[in-house]
């Protein structure tokens, strides 16, 4: 019945941040048409959490060493915030060129297969 998800980031500067993904993430991606890039993800999982008003969405990569993905980022010059650790992982938060953020963590809970 679903076949797969959609995730739309909302951007001041577009075309830099699908640059970014495209040349500094790395994600494979398809042209649209007229610059529109859709990039493939890697497997994903999604969470449903509690909160006071409902329509509020948050977006994080995960990775299976933080610190290494923090040193290639670095190298690249991506800002990165501090570690936060949480008790589900170890989480930093990427400044994106358009000026919003995402989560990368590394998790510490269990994956779904």
């Amino acid at each position: 019945m679903i076949s797969g998800g959609h995730i739309v980031l909302y951007s001041r500067d577009a075309e830099a941040d699908r640059a970014f993904i495209r040349d500094v993430l790395g994600f494979p991606y398809v042209d649209a048409g007229h610059g529109w890039l859709i990039f493939a993800l890697p497997p994903s999982e999604i969470a449903v959490h509690p909160a006071e008003t409902g329509g509020g969405h948050e977006f994080f990569l995960m990775c299976d060493d933080l610190d290494a993905a923090m040193a290639t980022l670095s190298a690249a010059d991506v800002p990165l915030g501090s570690v936060e650790t949480p008790r589900w992982g170890r989480l930093v938060r990427l400044t994106l060129p358009g000026g919003g953020d995402i989560g990368l963590y590394e998790p510490r809970h269990p994956l779904p297969s």
